[in-house]
């Protein structure tokens, strides 16, 4: 029997960004709790809220956006794997504490563990790394921190990579 595991943090007005970025808010325009007939209102939000995917629009110049994207590539067998790492550090393959056993891989490091408060010392992939998992047939990569890159890295090594191997 599949189950779906839902990494998702949740989203409100306290979740924290990346600083600079869009806070989450929502604008109520009806409030049946106010007298209205209905409940209407509005987001806005950086897309990098909580758990999410980056399109290749995000660090490819003509990527396309995450809308054009197949859904298999997100959806179907994965694996859950904790890496026991430091924070501020990029994880080698080394560091995967075992084998690769399915297409899709979410990484847990617990470097980044209130959503509500954005440290800037979490871990992220390794170039290396995600040559590995693309030799693995990893198809899908995903980690517990706010980016794949390192806080501080502005060439965006493993987004770079992550691109190639599409």
């Amino acid at each position: 029997m599949m189950s779906l595991i839902d990494i998702s943090p949740r989203v409100s007005p306290n979740i924290a960004v990346w600083p600079g970025d869009v806070p989450f808010s929502r604008e109520i325009a009806l409030d049946m709790k106010a007298g209205a007939n209905l409940t209407l209102s509005s987001i806005r939000s950086t897309l990098h809220v909580g758990a999410h995917a980056d399109g290749p629009n995000h660090y490819v110049k003509h990527g396309v956006g995450i809308g054009e994207r197949p859904l298999d590539l997100y959806y179907g067998p994965c694996q859950v794997m904790k890496v026991p790492v430091e924070r501020g550090v990029r994880i080698r393959p080394r560091d995967l504490p075992c084998e690769i056993d399915a297409p899709r891989l979410l990484l847990r490091t617990d470097t980044f563990p209130d959503p509500n408060h954005f440290n800037e010392d979490f871990a992220s992939l390794s170039a290396e790394l995600v040559e590995h998992f693309a030799g693995q047939g990893v198809k899908l990569v995903g980690i517990d921190t706010p980016s794949v890159d390192l806080f501080s890295d502005k060439d965006l090594e493993s987004h770079n990579i992550i691109a190639k191997h599409d």
